[in-house]
């Protein structure tokens, strides 16, 4: 029967294909996500994982597949034991490491009264009581490192952290790679902010730390190193690489290429104009890939690892094109494993020919589904800014474009501030659906955006209503030159930043647009900076606190840059989104904004999802977001 209802749905979404020409909501949301495992250990295939949602039975299944290096015909397998070389496991074969929560601190009150078993009450006497979309419950992750009989069963544990407040992997986004061997067998190199509680939530300072297990003594391998040190990894010739910002409190610094030379650290990409997404060492350990944003896309790089002292770091570009390289999964010789989207394409993972440099697909998911609908035309234009620089805009045209009509115009405001506007596939703010539904999308690389170099990218810092709003407005009005703009029927929507973006330009926009939407944005500064989670960031990009009234600059940020300060010039409608367990861009930001244009009496609608944190992640959740985004713009804007 299950098989029946997979086939059924299968042809369900054929059907629509056939019959709809464009991409839809409900083609979207049952696409084949695509995620790459790595190379099997014989090197001879790439195993990938692909989850898929049925509308019509609201399940989510994940198959795992593995396809040959080479190309060919993916096999669905049951399971990857033995598929990989177990990282976790030492050279020796005796010992393994993992991580595991332990309660380290009292938070609850049966914590402090065990006899009151029924209390759900929380007790808080510092800072970071909650992170990301959870709060704190005292227990930690930590590093354990497992002794291991012959027949690889544990005999004896020991906790490299001592049982303090710590974590690794680091939340929220850490995971395995936070803790690594060195391939001598007799080190553990772990990631983690040794800070608790306010000086946590006040700093970025990660540090790489060693802990040997003969001696049982830790060596802070990053000391004096003051931002971000992340993702720790070995080459095959035993050398330690790892990713570095310099600035403490800066969460979106420059990210380097580090490499530990003997007792000297050495950065790869110091002389380099860019900020590294991820890395990964070759086959050999001469030589490090890496990816980067450039020019509103994300490719892939080199630079070679000296060892000598005196032969110079040197960063190659090895991909050029409209697209995005992700997730570096293997090398196998010369071909590098990789994934591939662009504004069109969701994720499939391709092989690089590092000799030829030619990108060839491997997996081909959802090309069936591609190949039949009509796709919208990507433009790359560059437009010049108002203080005369060059400025990248990527433009979404709707499929079969044609240049006789007009068409409804949405300005895209990205998120971050400082992440790149490149050529990415989401599944909620996708402009490939956008454009389906018949709508042009403006998308500016404004300032603040990696990609155009480290001052591009830091400009935006302390100058939240400066030059980048300039951006937005210099860019939908240079498109709404065009005449198949219709100047009428202009839009702007944006989430996070964007989404304060959005709050900010509804009071000075000029009438230009005739609708806004707005997913969890910042709305009130004071407010923002009482109830966010990461203290580093608002500090740094506004300035300090608000009630500071010495600091000139944070007092620019509360007073000439904070939308609150503006609602009585709104007079637009706006749909605002916001998500209840959002501790990034918490809940009274949306519901302050929706208050707001209610009272004044401006067409407004919230739609709040209380169990979804700053992303929507729950495909039904997902469903009624696209319906409301189209139904608000459809009432609005047509």
């Amino acid at each position: 029967m299950k098989k029946i209802v997979g086939i059924l749905s299968f042809c369900s979404l054929l059907q629509t294909v056939q019959a709809q020409k464009t991409m839809t909501t409900e083609m979207l949301i049952q696409l084949g996500k695509v995620s790459t495992a790595g190379i099997s250990a014989d090197g001879k295939s790439v195993i990938y994982t692909v989850k898929t949602y049925s509308i019509a039975d609201d399940k989510a299944t994940r198959k795992q597949f593995s396809i040959p290096l080479a190309g060919g015909t993916a096999v669905e397998i049951k399971s990857v034991d033995g598929m990989f070389p177990d990282e976790k496991l030492a050279k020796d074969g005796k010992h393994s490491i993992a991580s595991k929560d332990i309660k380290v601190k009292k938070v609850y009150g049966k914590d402090f009264y065990p006899a009151l078993t029924k209390s759900d009450v929380m007790i808080y006497d510092d800072l970071n009581y909650r992170h990301w979309d959870t709060w704190e419950d005292g227990a930690y992750g930590h590093v354990f490192v497992y002794t291991l009989s012959s027949d690889k069963k544990i005999t004896d544990s020991i906790d490299i952290m001592l049982n303090e407040p710590y974590d690794c992997p680091q939340k929220p986004y850490g995971g395995d790679e936070d803790y690594v061997w060195n391939p001598n067998g007799k080190e553990v190199v772990y990631c983690t902010k040794k800070k608790y509680g306010k000086e946590y939530a006040l700093s970025t300072n990660t540090d790489l730390y060693s802990y040997n297990l003969e001696t049982a003594k830790t060596t802070n391998l990053t000391a004096g190193m003051e931002g971000y040190d992340t993702k720790p990894s070995f080459s095959t010739t035993g050398s330690m690489a790892w990713l570095s910002m310099k600035t403490d409190g800066y969460e979106s610094d420059k990210n380097d290429i580090f490499v530990l030379n003997g007792s000297s650290k050495l950065n790869l990409t110091k002389d380099w104009d860019g900020t590294v997404n991820d890395y990964r060492w070759s086959a050999d350990g001469k030589t490090i890939f890496f990816t980067a944003a450039v020019d509103g896309t994300v490719q892939l790089l080199e630079v070679n690892c000296p060892t000598d002292g005196k032969t110079v770091a040197v960063v190659k570009q090895i991909t050029n094109g409209d697209y995005d390289i992700h997730n570096i999964a293997g090398q196998t010789g010369s071909t590098l494993v990789l994934e591939r989207t662009d504004m069109n394409h969701a994720v499939e993972i391709y092989t690089l020919d590092l000799k030829t440099k030619e990108l060839k697909q491997l997996t081909h998911v959802n090309d069936e589904v591609y190949k039949s609908i009509s796709l919208p035309q990507i433009e790359k234009r560059y437009v010049t800014a108002t203080d005369g620089q060059k400025m990248l805009v990527w433009v979404v045209l709707p499929p079969d474009f044609d240049k006789t009509k007009k068409y409804p115009t949405l300005l895209y405001c990205q998120g971050g501030p400082q992440s790149p506007l490149t050529q990415f596939y989401s599944y909620r703010w996708n402009f490939q659906l956008m454009a389906s539904k018949g709508y042009i999308i403006v998308a500016p690389n404004r300032r603040g955006m990696p990609g155009h170099g480290v001052k591009w990218n830091e400009q935006i810092s302390r100058d939240y209503g400066g030059q980048n709003m300039k951006d937005y407005l210099i860019s939908i009005d240079e498109l709404s030159k065009e005449p198949y703009v219709d100047k009428n029927r202009l839009g702007c929507v944006g989430a996070s930043y964007g989404g304060y973006s959005v709050y900010f330009l509804a009071g000075m926009h000029e009438k230009r647009f005739k609708t806004f939407i707005a997913h969890d944005g910042i709305f009130d500064w004071r407010a923002m900076y009482g109830t966010t989670e990461e203290i580093w960031f608002v500090n740094q990009d506004l300035g300090g606190a608000y009630w500071d009234k010495t600091n000139a600059s944070a007092q620019k940020s509360y007073e000439q840059f904070n939308p609150v300060n503006y609602v009585k010039k709104w007079d637009t409608p706006m749909l605002i989104i916001q998500g209840g367990k959002d501790y990034r861009v918490p809940i009274e930001q949306g519901l302050g904004a929706f208050q707001a244009a209610q009272l004044q009496g401006i067409k407004s609608k919230l739609l709040y999802f209380p169990n979804e944190n700053h992303w929507i992640l729950k495909d039904q959740d997902a469903l009624v977001w696209q319906n409301e985004f189209y139904k608000w713009l459809d009432e609005t804007l047509k």
